[in-house]
């Protein structure tokens, strides 16, 4: 029982302590048969890339994949206006979300999730965004 106790008090220290760097990873949607198609990254309190560019009016396809970890992680936006709306939990295989922006803007998406009283992901730094261009 010691020995569990002090692996449990490991994880959630090495949880704590490995609060991800934010860094801005830009990355351009590419079209392909008419649709925008980015991958995304989500692991430990990070977005890969969190800065993802898209024009208006064109249909956007995003995988999200988790990286290797047990942390739970999802997806978030909630932009109606500009025709963004989703919640997606990563998933070991990748997930797929479909949307059609329809208004140019900087748009914010982060993972909701949250263990307990300790600070969001999205307060670690698991947030990004998506710039809609004309």
């Amino acid at each position: 029982m010691k020995k569990f106790l002090v692996a449990c008090i490991l994880f959630l220290y090495v949880g704590i302590a490995s609060a991800g760097e934010e860094k801005k990873v830009t990355f351009a949607a590419t079209v392909t048969d008419g649709v925008q198609r980015v991958e995304i990254l989500g692991g430990d309190y990070y977005f890969e890339p969190n800065h993802i560019i898209v024009k208006k009016d064109i249909p956007v396809e995003f995988v999200v994949k988790k990286a290797p970890g047990m942390v739970p992680h999802n997806i978030v936006m909630n932009e109606p206006d500009a025709g963004m709306v989703f919640k997606i939990d990563f998933g070991k295989e990748g997930e797929v979300v479909t949307f059609t922006p329809t208004k140019a803007g900087t748009y914010a998406f982060y993972c909701d999730k949250r263990f307990l009283f300790f600070k969001s992901h999205e307060e670690r730094g698991m947030h990004g965004e998506i710039e809609v261009t004309d």
